[in-house]
């Protein structure tokens, strides 16, 4: 059965935000929808990191911060589902490494029982 809350949240994909696009994304909300984001996370999955990001966000507005736009470009959850792989392509991958073999062009190695 689906939580009501959850539909009243100031953000509505609160529940599959990762925590890494939190900060960002609350910073548009003032001290009510804090409180709002911070008591349905205590009530429900109370992860230490999004309690300390909402309650540490509470405090400056409480001590005059103003809400402002926020990051659009925060991970949104849509965004984190999409990401796999690596970013590296073989356009900016450095190329392999080999030693060379014994001994370089200009000076050819020597067998190691010669010593001469």
């Amino acid at each position: 059965m689906a939580d009501p809350a959850r539909h009243t949240l100031p953000l509505p994909d609160y529940d599959q935000l990762p925590i890494g696009g939190l900060e960002s994304r609350i910073r548009s909300l003032d001290a009510h929808q804090v409180e709002q984001l911070l008591a349905y996370e205590r009530s429900h999955a109370d992860r230490v990191p999004a309690t300390e990001v909402l309650s540490a966000r509470l405090d400056q507005l409480r001590s005059g911060a103003e809400p402002s736009g926020g990051d659009p470009g925060a991970v949104r959850p849509e965004q984190e589902r999409g990401r796999s792989g690596s970013p590296v392509s073989p356009a900016t991958s450095p190329q392999p490494f080999s030693p060379p073999p014994h001994g370089t062009p200009d000076q050819r190695g020597k067998p190691k029982g010669d010593r001469t």
